[in-house]
């Protein structure tokens, strides 16, 4: 996998900082108590020098008592500060992380459906889960040490020049050089974290895959070959993983030795000040105290921008998802559809998925009344789907005009389109809720009674009573409790209950038996009835009562009109249907 260098733009940035800056009051108290922990841990190296002089020099009783009460105090404070930062900095990580879970599922299904048929289902999976993980990483933990780290530092060097101002130039010639790391290592940190992010969201969308596909996997004996997919995934997530820590442990043991050399000047130029009786044991061994703790807070600092860098990788993964801008645009100020009977008419309708791709449709032109059956026959390919998806706006067409009652639809706002239209795909889609809640998905306002009605008028409720708990009845993921009729009958009823004048049906029984089929179609007509539907068929002798019937090829209207002059031409219908009923006989 190619490593893409991640940068996040001004604007980005922005953007994080306008939500952090948000919580000003709670950042402003976390503050405060940073400063309360930077003092403490000051604190405690300022009085290295009265307990060293004043107590095991001077044996002064009176400073006996003094520091150690002075001690619990400084760790006491330290304490409180301590958890009131953390808790509070941890507060506004979690709500940034909400923020960004919230916005990330939003755009995703407010997005096209040809930005999710492009996308990886893990890959979107693993953006709203690890990658915003890793951004709160580097908001709170990051932010937390940030501010804490720095008044440290702060703290420490206040100390250091005040103790020992000649001393404290001697060691500053050389203690920049400890922060060399930080922006060596950090680069190849931001650099790993890129790539591990991406091929552990292609190792979400691969485990996606054989689990729902575990069956296939099992029949075809190919247990073998998928568990070396996975062992060549997780080996290259390794690699990348391997030289991450690689580029994280090399920092901190190069800042040791950095700083082992700053500490050795400082024993050296201060030990020989203290010999010649220009400065005390106490002021010395306050001093390089101090200079240790300050190493702590700048190596914690070197951690901490690898911490970012992964954030700033995860955070611009966020938000190229975030900027997608939709293919599908409403107007400003667009109108509401309204009316129980529509017509649908398509004017020299073109549409390509791709620019550079061949036309899926090639200047369309029909008309579907009210109450109107069309019936979609054809070759897989030949795009009928592609021809019922222009009509919710689920893609727009590149060329010509769909209509709605004599308006286009790009006239209407795409809530009021879509809610004048009702869909019954041939895999039947169901949540893992109670059937009462899968049909109620149609109409969320239903009552319980137009729930159990839209059920018979589906012929369902025969079988949803046979259930233990009836309506009340969990289905399963995807509905894998039910059987493939059981499934398309709810959908069935799902598209009742909404009461939709356009209804578009894409191979609504393909997948069904001969016993299932016939109790579908009972459903599906009294389904159709006084509507304007769309039938997309596979088996011919279920669309011999549609209104009209238009043979599609390569994206083209060969044949159009009833099933009796369709088959009166002999043209690709006939054959067609003349080669399903040579099949029939032969089963």
């Amino acid at each position: 996998m190619a490593i893409k260098n991640s940068k996040l733009s001004k604007q980005r940035r922005k953007k994080i900082i306008s939500l952090v800056s948000a919580y000003w009051q709670r950042l402003l108290l976390a503050s405060v108590c940073m400063v309360v922990v930077a003092c403490a841990s000051g604190s405690m190296a300022f009085l290295v020098k009265p307990v060293m002089d004043d107590i095991f020099i001077k044996q002064n009783k009176e400073m006996l008592l003094l520091i150690p009460g002075l001690a619990i105090l400084v760790f006491f404070l330290k304490g409180v500060g301590t958890y009131g930062s953390e808790y509070l900095m941890n507060y506004i990580g979690e709500k940034i992380i909400r923020f960004f879970r919230d916005a990330l599922y939003e755009k995703v299904t407010d997005l096209p459906i040809s930005f999710i048929h492009n996308e990886k289902t893990g890959t979107l999976m693993s953006r709203i889960t690890n990658d915003v993980n890793v951004v709160k990483g580097m908001v709170s933990t990051a932010v937390i040490n940030v501010f804490r780290d720095c008044f440290s530092v702060v703290a420490f060097l206040f100390v250091i020049f005040y103790r020992d101002w000649q001393l404290a130039l001697g060691a500053f010639l050389i203690l920049p050089l400890a922060f060399y790391p930080i922006v060596l290592f950090g680069r190849r940190v931001r650099k790993f974290s890129t790539g591990t992010q991406e091929t552990m969201a292609d190792l979400t969308s691969f485990l996606h895959e054989t689990f729902t596909g575990a069956k296939i996997i099992k029949i075809f004996n190919l247990q073998a070959f998928e568990k070396n997919r996975f062992r060549d995934k997780t080996g290259e997530l390794f690699a990348l993983e391997m030289k991450k820590v690689v580029a994280k442990a090399l920092s901190s043991p190069i800042m040791e030795f950095l700083g082992g050399l700053a500490v050795a000047f400082i024993i050296w130029f201060g030990g020989m000040r203290v010999i010649n009786g220009t400065s005390t044991p106490g002021t010395f061994f306050s001093f390089l105290t101090a200079v240790m703790m300050l190493y702590d807070p700048v190596k914690k600092l070197s951690k901490l921008n690898n911490t970012i860098q992964e954030g700033v990788a995860a955070a611009t993964r966020i938000f190229d998802i975030l900027d997608e801008q939709s293919d599908i645009v409403e107007k400003k100020h667009p109108e509401t559809l309204t009316g129980k009977a529509l017509d649908v008419e398509f004017e020299n309708v073109s549409f390509s998925y791709n620019k550079n791709e061949e036309p899926a449709l090639k200047n369309i032109n029909l008309k579907v009344a009210p109450g109107e059956v069309l019936a979609l026959v054809g070759m897989s390919g030949g795009g009928k789907t592609s021809l019922v998806n222009l009509v919710p706006r689920l893609y727009d067409a590149t060329a010509g005009v769909v209509k709605i009652s004599g308006r286009d639809v790009k006239d209407f706002s795409i809530e009021s389109l879509r809610e004048h239209i009702a869909i019954v795909t041939q895999e039947p889609i169901l949540f893992n809720e109670s059937v009462r809640d899968n049909i109620r998905y149609g109409k969320m306002d239903a009552t319980d009674l137009e729930i159990e009605n839209a059920a018979r008028a589906g012929y369902a409720y025969d079988f949803i009573k046979g259930f233990p708990r009836g309506f009340d009845t969990i289905i399963g993921e995807l509905g894998s409790r039910l059987s493939g009729g059981e499934k398309q009958r709810l959908c069935i009823a799902r598209a009742l209950i909404k009461n939709a004048p356009v209804l578009i049906l894409d191979e609504a029984t393909s997948a069904l038996d001969s016993e299932a089929e016939r109790v579908v179609q009972k459903a599906l007509k009294n389904l159709m009835e006084g509507r304007t539907s769309f039938v997309i068929a596979h088996r011919l002798s279920t669309i011999d009562y549609a209104s009209k019937i238009i043979l599609l090829k390569n994206g083209s209207i060969l044949e159009q009109g009833t099933h009796e002059q369709l088959m009166a031409q002999k043209g690709e219908y006939y054959k067609l249907q003349s080669l399903q009923s040579a099949k029939g006989k032969k089963l």
